[in-house]
């Protein structure tokens, strides 16, 4: 599958288009289920190694589709690219960071559960949505951190990164760019603290649970890379795990309508179900 596949996919239209902030790229698209609510919510974050000439939200407008069919409500987020004013380091991370807090007033006017709240992510969105499962470990001191920021239930990555510090040169390579470089303002060795506030790998324990998926053939990212990441996520106390596709390269698993999809979707209803679960043991102590 090639991206011009993924984007060619169909999907009907969102059912609202909301701005998170002034420029053209920050907004989202909210996709609600039939029936009174309040539902869980899956943020999607799209991938496109960065750059804004590689992709839109259109990529996984399919995927909110079939979600909202399946009675989960859908966050699809656009943001600021490498290319556009504003874009990377902090932008880039501000932008999905308020775009996912924009859920706390959304709430109100739609049904949605934000104690139910997964975010996923493929490609370059893959490893913004483990960054956005990192939040609440930023320093305060950083750029790119708030005060509190909302709490999400889990993240799913879609064969992105998950440590900024990891296989550049193959991110490089597969993106014809340094869009790692360019994407945090320099190089590791000028600009340390970034690449430690951009990666879930160096803010383990994120406390919540993760899932990598990775397709058999997956070539922007190594899956032996993946497996020693989940190792070290479970080493530091976190549910973590990889699932790894039979057949499948880097962007089958983006699309709702592969062999695929199953496994993604089973993944996603996973993690819903144990917030559910967490969220009924809480209230059950409060009685």
């Amino acid at each position: 599958m090639t991206p011009n596949d993924l984007q060619s996919l169909g999907f009907e239209p969102a059912d609202a288009r909301i701005a998170y902030g002034p420029d053209p790229d920050q907004f989202g698209e909210l996709r609600i289920p039939a029936g009174a609510g309040p539902h869980p919510v899956v943020v999607l974050i799209h991938g496109g190694c960065f750059r804004a000439s590689y992709a839109t939200l259109r990529d996984l407008a399919p995927m909110a589709d079939v979600l909202k069919a399946e009675g989960i409500a859908t966050w699809t987020i656009e943001y600021r690219r490498l290319g556009q004013a504003g874009a990377g380091w902090p932008g880039t991370y501000r932008d999905i960071g308020t775009a996912i807090d924009r859920l706390h007033a959304l709430a109100p006017r739609f049904p949605l559960d934000l104690a139910r709240v997964v975010v996923l992510g493929h490609s370059a969105g893959g490893g913004l949505a483990m960054w956005a499962g990192a939040r609440p470990r930023l320093p305060k001191s950083s750029d790119i951190a708030v005060r509190d920021p909302l709490r999400v239930a889990g993240v799913i990555n879609l064969a992105g990164p998950f440590d900024m510090r990891e296989n550049i040169a193959n991110y490089h390579a597969e993106c014809r760019a340094p869009v790692i470089t360019q994407m945090l303002g320099g190089a590791e060795a000028e600009v340390p603290a970034r690449y430690i506030e951009s990666s879930a790998g160096a803010l383990l324990p994120l406390g919540i649970p993760q899932r990598l998926i990775w397709g058999e053939h997956e070539d922007f990212m190594p899956r032996e890379a993946a497996a020693a990441y989940v190792a070290r996520a479970r080493a530091a106390g976190d549910d973590a795990a990889i699932r790894i596709v039979p057949g499948a390269g880097h962007f089958e698993i983006a699309s709702p309508h592969t062999t695929a999809w199953p496994i993604v979707l089973a993944e996603i209803r996973t993690l819903l179900a144990a917030s559910s679960d967490a969220t009924a043991r809480e209230h059950e102590k409060g009685k």
